[in-house]
């Protein structure tokens, strides 16, 4: 494998800043690649999608060619991809159509883990439909949400599960596919959340068991939409509200208005990017994304294990992120000192490790946080191991009285 971490980075024009990134939970910067695919979208004809006139077939060629590169990446089949606004809206969209079919005595399973964009649209879907709501729990000493916790609020009554399958707050991967099956055998539906996982994990949307998984193409190098994958013939059986005069065919049937063809030409170029982080990848895009995203993997391990280390030699901190299975996302508070501080002197440093509970307010109170959370440091592919020894001497000077 050849991961050439200088190379990569000169591609990143937001990188000239000078700034060493540490939020790509919250969005990755973009490289030159994906802002020029977004240039020629709209540097060339583009009309609503059709066969005629070149705007439309261009619109036409964006869809089509998007939806494969996202079935390359989520090892999905491209007739299974919606597009949306963001996957928050796209899981209130699932969430509403499904509770269509939902009747009082009838239960949703939430976790305290999850981002509330998949918490609060299956619990506001389930008071419409009277619907009953059981929380699944994490242990907060070891951030693990285990098969067993899920086990715990089945019954024959669950109706859907919604898991995330990497928390965006402390980077526990939950091992879904294990709770997947689970919830198959309960005769239920789950609705997994993969918007900080596919950041950092090659999907394979049939092993890992998700009967809908929904992600950001901004966390992964690309532009700001929302992206959901399923089983066509699942997708079938769903009928959400829509415009009389469009049409009914999957995946269409689910994407309300026109869709904004130059952020999917990002995506698609997002996608074509990841398959190349290995330069000496070869074959199709899905192996080369599967090769690409094992350099990824190593890659941030190595400098995870740095942080991590750099981190158990700071006093006055406690980390956050323990789970066995992680992304390489680390939430830490500090014994005598603010985050939001912390969050404001790395700033001034040009370091951006943001704190807060990022939407993940179940799982900050779970902690003991409130909603206040702590401070999130995310890796990222572009990130170096001098962003990590910058980021560890800023934290160093941050609690060294009188320096800084």
């Amino acid at each position: 494998m050849t991961y050439d971490i200088a190379a990569l980075r000169a591609r990143f024009p937001a990188l000239a800043a000078g700034i060493a990134h540490f939020d790509g939970p919250g969005g990755t910067q973009t490289p030159e690649p994906v802002i020029r695919a977004i240039a020629d979208a709209l540097s060339n004809p583009l009309s609503n999608r059709g066969r005629t006139a070149p705007g439309e077939r261009n619109a036409e060629a964006i869809v089509t060619e998007t939806r494969q590169a996202l079935a390359d990446l989520l090892g999905a089949h491209p007739g299974g991809i919606v597009f949306g606004r963001s996957a928050t809206q796209l899981t209130y969209d699932f969430s509403r159509t499904l509770a269509r079919t939902w009747s009082p005595g009838d239960e949703v399973v939430v976790t305290r883990l999850d981002h509330d964009a998949n918490i609060r649209p299956w619990v506001q879907a389930a008071e419409q439909a009277g619907a009953t709501v059981r929380w699944a729990d994490f242990d907060p000493a070891t951030g693990e949400l285990t098969a067993d916790d899920i086990r715990a609020v089945l019954s024959e009554r669950t109706r859907v599960v919604a898991v995330t399958a990497a928390s965006n707050l402390i980077g526990t991967r939950p091992a879904v596919a294990e709770i997947t099956r689970l919830v198959r055998d309960a005769g239920a539906l789950s609705y997994v959340d993969g918007v900080h996982h596919a950041a950092h994990t090659l999907v394979e949307l049939e092993r890992l068991g998700a009967d809908f998984y929904v992600c950001s193409p901004y966390k992964f190098l690309g532009p700001h939409h929302g992206v959901l994958a399923a089983r066509p013939e699942l997708l079938e059986t769903l009928h959400p509200d829509k415009l009389l005069p469009s049409t009914d065919a999957v995946p269409e049937r689910f994407e309300l208005g026109t869709l904004p063809y130059e952020f999917l030409a990002g995506t698609r170029a997002a996608v074509d990017f990841l398959a190349a982080l290995d330069a000496s990848a070869t074959g199709t895009r899905r192996q080369r994304l599967a090769s690409s995203f094992a350099a990824l993997e190593e890659h941030e391990q190595v400098l995870r294990t740095r942080i991590d280390k750099g981190l158990s030699a700071l006093d006055g901190i406690t980390v956050h992120s323990r789970a066995a299975d992680r992304t390489p996302t680390v939430l830490l508070t500090f014994e005598q000192h603010s985050t939001a501080d912390a969050y404001g002197f790395l700033a001034d440093r040009k370091i951006h490790a943001p704190a807060g509970s990022f939407y993940a307010v179940e799982a900050s109170r779970r902690l003991g946080l409130g909603d206040t959370g702590g401070l999130r440091i995310g890796l990222a592919p572009y990130n170096s191991t001098e962003d990590v020894d910058r980021l560890l001497t800023g934290l160093s000077d941050f609690l060294t009285p009188g320096r800084g």
